[in-house]
């Protein structure tokens, strides 16, 4: 059961919760009211129900009954890891947990075959999954090794306590140095695989600055107060400065790679049990790294 309070969202329960729940459709969300597996203060609720504030909303997690998560050796960089926490530095191209379509050959399969022990509280489908990177971005997560480490992270996340930060490659001249985009980010009404800029999203918040111009491209260091879905890339885009090699949500003709220029290149966080500050750096992977180099060629 997943558990959420209304504080400033609006609009019908089916809506809310599919902007709430990302993973789920909206048709999956109708479903499970229709099933009475939706509750507000405890109580079953109708699809056409607006929710109000301070409503607490209990959902029952669908969990593909067909879905067996396997161990598996795939290779894992391992970064550092103690008997609590884990911190991963991810390649490009692996999808960081199960789901249909991607049974296997995630990061969560290759985490049960590398890692003794896994957080259970996001259940067998994420395992140790405290925060998500797409399967095309690289870099850096953190992984929970018990329920207790689990829970003191997701506060930290929650709190805005962490520090992440990621190096991206946009399209465009940034002429400012440094900028702030604060523009709230829900699902596309237009296209369910996309997440927006809409009125009634969720708060997001991405601080940038400028590392390097090339002209038509500008390197530049994000870093997250929020951690909505795809943010970096739906905020960038919404200011005219999509990512390269961004297909979804910035221009067919962009930079040949492996899918977008966007690297988790440093991340902190408070020790959940000892609580030492961790701060750990990753460069960029080689085809990130080449691009860079060609583009500074180009300009001398």
């Amino acid at each position: 059961m997943q558990t959420v309070t209304i504080t400033d969202q609006k609009g019908r329960i089916d809506k809310v919760l599919t902007q709430l729940f990302t993973q789920y459709s909206r048709s999956q969300i109708q479903q499970l009211i229709k099933d009475n597996k939706v509750y507000v203060n405890h109580l079953p609720i109708k699809a056409n129900y607006k929710v109000q504030q301070n409503d607490i909303i209990e959902i029952e997690e669908i969990i593909p009954q067909s879905l067996e998560i396997i161990a598996q050796d795939i290779p894992l960089e391992i970064v550092y890891q103690d008997k609590d926490v884990a911190v991963i530095n991810k390649k490009q191209g692996l999808v960081v947990h199960p789901a249909p379509g991607h049974q296997d050959g995630t990061l969560v399969n290759a985490l049960m075959y590398h890692l003794d022990d896994l957080s259970t509280i996001n259940g067998i489908i994420r395992p140790g999954i405290v925060h998500r990177i797409d399967k095309d971005t690289s870099g850096l997560l953190m992984i929970a090794k018990n329920d207790h480490a689990h829970e003191n992270l997701a506060k930290q996340l929650k709190e805005k306590t962490t520090l992440r930060r990621y190096l991206a490659l946009v399209h465009g001249n940034i002429t400012i140095n440094n900028g702030t985009i604060d523009a709230p980010i829900g699902r596309n009404k237009k296209d369910r695989k996309k997440q927006a800029v809409v009125k009634d999203g969720r708060n997001a918040v991405t601080h940038f600055k400028v590392i390097e111009r090339f002209g038509d491209y500008t390197l530049i260091e994000c870093q997250l107060e929020t951690g909505r879905t795809h943010q970096i890339r739906v905020h960038m885009a919404y200011i005219g400065h999509p990512l390269a090699g961004d297909v979804l949500y910035g221009p067919r003709k962009t930079l040949a790679g492996h899918g977008q220029f966007l690297h988790a290149a440093q991340l902190g966080f408070t020790h959940p049990v000892t609580k030492q500050w961790l701060q750990f750096s990753s460069e960029v992977p080689p085809i990130f790294a080449h691009t860079l180099d060609k583009l500074r060629k180009n300009l001398s």
